[in-house]
């Protein structure tokens, strides 16, 4: 799922290969013929056919009022399905389609370490959430002396997040949690 910024900040060169992404995944049985519900957080899944490094291979998708429903060729029926139950369907990275300028991927920013614009390390992203108004990164500070990590939100705005890179996202001082 491409996000875009406005303006856009300089997109990542993606460093992370055929690292696995996650494009939906199997909330449960449909019908008795082994077909499975999806979430899906992909714009569209049918140019991919093969999921989870060849184990799983799509022989059928529609999207219907309830969601997307799929079958799959190693899926013979209803118990095989419901054991699905769960499961993440990914592709490498590298088969997902190139990014525009200002466009990102979710994966491509998980992990990254994050540093304010006076170059302190704050932390590394945990988690990418969107509540209606764009993207919002969870940054977790390093453990320190014991105590649990913390947490802080910043938007995935211009003015919160000046810069990134495959190497390291950058936060702006006003934006950086100083606990």
């Amino acid at each position: 799922m491409p996000q875009k910024t406005d303006p856009p900040p300089t997109p990542p060169t993606s460093g992370r290969g055929d690292l696995p992404v996650t494009l939906a995944v199997v909330t449960g049985a449909h019908g008795v013929a082994g077909e499975v519900r999806l979430k899906v957080f992909a714009e569209d899944l049918k140019p991919h056919k093969s999921f989870n490094a060849g184990a799983l291979t799509l022989t059928a998708l529609r999207i219907t009022p309830q969601g997307a429903i799929a079958r799959f060729a190693e899926i013979a029926d209803r118990t095989a399905a419901e054991k699905l139950r769960g499961t993440e369907l990914t592709v490498p990275r590298s088969t997902l389609p190139p990014l525009g300028e200002g466009e990102y991927y979710h994966a491509d920013l998980l992990g990254l370490p994050v540093v304010s614009d006076a170059g302190e390390a704050l932390g590394h992203i945990v988690l990418i959430e969107n509540f209606g108004a764009g993207d919002v990164i969870e940054i977790e500070r390093p453990v320190e002396g014991g105590k649990p990590a913390k947490r802080f939100m910043v938007p995935m705005r211009p003015e919160a997040v000046p810069e990134w890179n495959s190497e390291r996202l950058v936060v702006a001082a006003a934006y950086a949690d100083q606990g």
